[in-house]
């Protein structure tokens, strides 16, 4: 159950970009969720995380990889926040994925350092860092250029 959990039910499975697979896992909820309220992404978002950070160190064990890229319920969690209380409109969806990945895969900044922290809280610490910077860029855009 935790590897069915931590792979996104089976998207860290796929052979090619797996953190990419998991992370329109996320797009997919939020697409589900944003519709009804925005509050629900967050709210998704946080219970998400509460999640990963357990079952995250768990798999890690479990598969004997450090941060094993088939771990994707980080990448969940981290483009949750980065759409949290925005537009839900197609560009929002299509800028937050694109910034999303860019963050996640580059780790500017301090969120490569993120990922010592031990278990599972260094494991989704980078994907969540990404995920509020990305937000932080997308609010102040939609502030001056509505999305």
């Amino acid at each position: 159950m935790i590897k069915l959990i931590a792979t996104g039910f089976g998207a860290g499975y796929f052979p090619v970009a797996p953190g990419t697979a998991g992370t329109l896992v996320g797009a997919l909820i939020y697409l589900l969720l944003a519709a009804a309220h925005p509050g629900l992404t967050l709210a998704a978002a946080a219970v998400i995380i509460a999640i990963a950070i357990p079952v995250s160190g768990a798999a890690q064990q479990a598969f004997g990889t450090h941060d094993d890229k088939r771990i994707v319920i980080d990448e969940i969690a981290g483009f949750l926040v980065a759409v949290a209380w925005l537009p839900q409109t197609f560009a929002v969806g299509i800028l937050a994925f694109a910034l999303f990945r860019f963050f996640d895969v580059a780790k500017p900044l301090f969120i490569r350092s993120s990922q010592r922290l031990p278990g599972g809280w260094g494991i989704v610490a980078d994907d969540i860092l990404a995920g509020v910077i990305t937000n932080i860029l997308l609010q102040a855009t939609n502030y001056f250029i509505p999305l």
